[in-house]
């Protein structure tokens, strides 16, 4: 199997980290941490505050490739990395091409194992989305790693001599995931409940090969942070630190990241930009603030002015739109960016529809009502027809009287004629007809479906 090495990047240099800064008015990256909600437990504070203060240090985020993208709970992390590197420390980013074979344990069930050809295709797409937001320049530069590169050579009984001696089955199985799986009908498997292990041996090996001396992840994962601390300091006898983010939650309890059901993914083909777009615009005004400190590179006094604005003029939305910009931006550029909000403008506000790229169309209308598949294969369709198949209209005369009464509209241009008809070439990309009646009811018709 062909792995992925801590070889020089060759991935896009994405723009916006040129304009990224950490935040001049707190004493140091420590203290900014804390503000932002970015520490929920760690070692020894005042240690890690004296270190991050000082010379520069090199630090790792592992992020296990069990999809084909990294998802908005990666993006808490890899952010964490980017303003630790800001502050003059050198981050290694983490693919884990062995640990992604075996899986971190879920509280609830044990995980199906992925092919390794999968998983080895997958340590790629995550590299990638990883480089995008560090800097590979400069005295601090970024390096990526794969935890298979030095995994894979050892035997077994290397594994257990060298590194398995140092663990006590006690200390395992006090960790509060595997706890839970051991009180639970499903149990856990030898292979979940090594994963600990595996962990702490990246950790010492990125100690040994690269001076690595802190890891962060969330907090979720303390007991796979703490599993490399406690290796280091037993085997080497260094006090290495650990921090554990906070696991996001909204103001109502539910679970962050999560849309009808689907995870929100930094791949553009899993979750649209305009999709993207939308999530975060759709923050509610109790957690608009703390998503800003947390998702973007805002400093203090611009995060506390939107937060004043959620108060006085939580109607204008001032807050939701630049988080939305800002977060779309840093993931999927200030180009597509634009076009989410071109499209939204254009669709929702009457704009003229045929700037917006077929993509972004297609993203921006998914859940509008549409027809019937095959309205249009028996040649151009009528506009009461296309008012009756979308039902925006009851009945033949209904759609009539809309059409006379001026409320019916294609495509953002208004129709009067009841007999038009619309096919392909009246179409945008050739097969999409925006159906309206009045300034709120909508539907999206497809031509060739």
């Amino acid at each position: 199997m062909t792995t992925v090495s801590d070889a020089s990047t060759s991935s896009p240099v994405n723009p916006v980290l040129a304009t990224q800064s950490n935040d001049p008015s707190f004493a140091n990256i420590w203290q900014e941490l804390k503000w932002r909600g970015l520490v929920h437990v760690s070692t020894d504070e005042q240690a890690l505050e004296e270190l991050l203060a000082g010379d520069p240090v090199t630090y790792y985020c592992g992020f296990d490739p069990t999809a084909p993208s990294l998802h908005l709970g990666n993006l808490v992390q890899i952010l964490v990395l980017r303003r630790l590197q800001l502050a003059g420390h050198r981050p290694l980013g983490l693919v884990g091409g062995s640990t992604g074979l075996i899986g971190d344990p879920k509280e609830t069930a044990e995980r199906v194992l992925n092919p390794k050809e999968r998983v080895n295709e997958w340590v790629g797409y995550l590299r990638g989305q990883i480089e995008r937001f560090l800097s590979f320049d400069g005295d601090n530069a970024a390096r990526m790693v794969n935890n298979l590169d030095w995994t894979a050579p050892m035997s077994a009984l290397d594994f257990l001599r060298e590194v398995g001696k140092y663990y006590r089955v006690g200390t395992m199985i006090k960790k509060e995931t595997v706890a839970k799986r051991l009180n639970s009908d499903e149990g856990i498997s030898y292979t979940e409940f090594s994963y600990q292990v595996l962990q702490g041996m990246d950790f010492l090996n990125l100690y040994r090969e690269h001076g690595c001396i802190l890891q962060t992840g969330g907090s979720d994962q303390w007991g796979n942070l703490t599993s490399g601390t406690d290796l280091i300091r037993k085997v080497e006898g260094v006090a290495a630190h650990a921090i554990g983010t906070p696991l996001i939650t909204n103001a109502d309890g539910t679970k962050f990241g999560k849309s009808e059901g689907n995870a929100i993914w930094l791949d553009p083909k899993l979750c649209s930009p305009y999709t993207f777009y939308q999530f975060w615009l759709n923050t509610s005004d109790e957690d608009v603030v703390a998503r800003l400190k947390v998702f973007t590179f805002l400093h203090r006094d611009r995060i506390e002015e939107l937060a004043a604005k959620v108060e006085a003029e939580p109607f204008r939305r001032e807050a939701q739109k630049t988080l939305a910009w800002e977060v779309t931006s840093l993931v999927h550029g200030e180009d597509a960016t634009q076009k989410v909000v071109d499209a939204s403008a254009a669709i929702f506000g009457g704009g003229d529809l045929a700037g917006i790229d077929e993509s972004t169309l297609a993203s921006a209308t998914a859940e509008l009502p549409t027809a019937a598949p095959g309205l249009g294969a028996a040649g151009p369709v009528g506009i009461v027809d296309l008012l009756v198949a979308t039902k925006l209209a009851t009945s033949n005369s209904d759609a009539r009287r809309t059409v006379g009464d001026g409320g019916a509209s294609v495509n953002n241009i208004k129709v009067s004629d009841v007999e038009a008809t619309f096919g392909p070439d009246q179409a945008l990309h050739g097969r999409y007809l925006l159906v309206r009646r009045g300034k709120k009811k909508m539907a999206m018709v497809d031509l060739q479906r």
